[in-house]
């Protein structure tokens, strides 16, 4: 059955809402203020399906992308720019208000420069045998085909020929693949996920794709298939030879920017502490000027930290400790021996640390998040605890999409 509703605002997942006699109605693709047509979506009654605008928004504009709306990356690519850094600001100011916490928000900072320089694509088989490679779609398990991806960097131009290659080559393995590629002062790094056990015939082929396609490395779940160049990415004076799947800021603007903030809100600071520090994306660029303590889970990471900084000119003692800091974070009477602590947790937050920083005498924290919702909890934990909130800016590395990456400065 098709209806005609009114959308009345936007949602914190950049879909459209009106309010059901039931509840709010979710309809993706449409703004405020449109006239729209629409029909159910079996299984979801809080969720319309977009059939026709029937009266536009002055602020609608034309998607970049022909998968925009069927693929499942990009939320919001029809909405014009200034409505749409109002928007995504706005999901870190509502975030810090439900938690309580009345403080300024910066204007959203563009940190999209050449685009996402990591990517993931899915491979699957579908209905009669047809192998799709691309994206899941929105709302939905299956894959959409793409041959293009205007978000990413260019240095990721022969990415999608490469997994479908990839995709060709595991033909007979039949199995859903994940394929990650991230651009590197060398070339692609390539790493492969979901395969069963693989013969010797088949990596034999995989490393002759990554030899035409002319990779600088491609892994099978970590483990070497082919390298003919170590990846590696400059940090400051630092080359941080990465692991196979590391965790890197989405962009390159994206890292230099909070790199910078971080920097600035840490100045003065002689002993600085490093939590979830990756491969050293902040560690070693304030190495050059404090001695630096950098903690996280992942050992391969702490290893890459420990060889860059063996390396780099200029850096004063860097410390790497591996630590999980979720199950044993530092407790105030560590982080005391500090100045600065700065940390950058996953999307899930970090409860347990903010609560030991929030008991602690440390005097600077820079906090760095992906998710509104946990910055603002571990937020009120630290002014709970007595930190000033000086500064939030929100950072767009993700642009089109409903993440935004946010840094603050406390002081005690």
């Amino acid at each position: 059955m098709v209806d005609r509703i009114v959308i009345d605002r936007l949602g914190q997942h950049g879909d459209g809402i009106t309010d059901g006699a039931d509840g709010p109605i979710y309809v993706p693709g449409t703004l405020p203020g449109e006239t729209v047509e629409v029909d159910a979506v079996p299984g979801h009654p809080d969720r319309r399906r977009l059939i026709n605008v029937q009266q536009s928004s002055a602020q609608r504009i034309e998607p970049i992308c022909r998968h925009f709306g069927i693929c499942g990356g990009c939320a919001i690519q029809h909405l014009s720019e200034d409505p749409y850094r109002s928007w995504k600001r706005e999901l870190v100011v509502t975030a810090l208000s439900q938690a309580g916490i009345n403080v300024a928000v910066a204007p959203l900072m563009d940190a999209h420069g050449d685009g996402r320089r990591r990517v993931v694509f899915h491979a699957r088989w579908g209905g009669h045998g047809v192998l799709q490679v691309g994206y899941s779609a929105a709302r939905a398990h299956h894959i959409v085909p793409i041959d293009r991806c205007p978000i990413l960097a260019k240095d990721l131009d022969g990415a999608v020929k490469a997994a479908w290659a990839i995709a060709e080559t595991l033909d007979v393995v039949r199995k859903p693949l994940d394929i990650q590629f991230t651009a590197t002062d060398q070339g692609l790094d390539v790493d492969i996920r979901g395969t069963g056990t693989l013969t010797a015939p088949t990596m034999a082929a995989l490393a002759t794709v990554a030899q035409r396609h002319n990779f600088a490395r491609l892994t099978r779940h970590g483990e070497l298939i082919a390298q003919m160049r170590t990846p590696s990415l400059r940090m400051g004076t630092a080359t941080v030879a990465l692991p196979p799947g590391v965790f890197l800021q989405a962009t390159t603007l994206g890292e230099m920017t909070l790199s910078r903030h971080v920097g600035d809100f840490c100045n003065g600071a002689d002993r600085i502490a490093d939590l979830f520090a990756g491969v050293g994306t902040f560690a070693l660029q304030l190495a050059p000027r404090a001695r630096v303590f950098a903690f996280d889970e992942d050992e391969s990471a702490i290893a890459a930290i420990e060889r860059a900084a063996a390396s780099a000119p200029g850096l004063k003692p860097l410390h790497a400790e591996r630590r999980n800091l979720f199950k044993s974070p530092l407790s105030a009477a560590e982080l005391n021996r500090f100045d600065a602590v700065v940390f950058d947790p996953p999307r899930q937050g970090a409860q347990m640390q903010s609560r030991e920083i929030a008991a602690s005498r440390v005097p600077t924290v820079v906090a760095v998040s992906c998710s509104p919702g946990t910055f603002a909890r571990d937020m009120r934990l630290l002014v709970d605890g007595g930190y000033r909130l000086l500064s939030v800016i929100p950072v767009d590395q993700f642009r089109y999409s409903a993440h935004v990456e946010i840094i603050a400065h406390l002081q005690k």
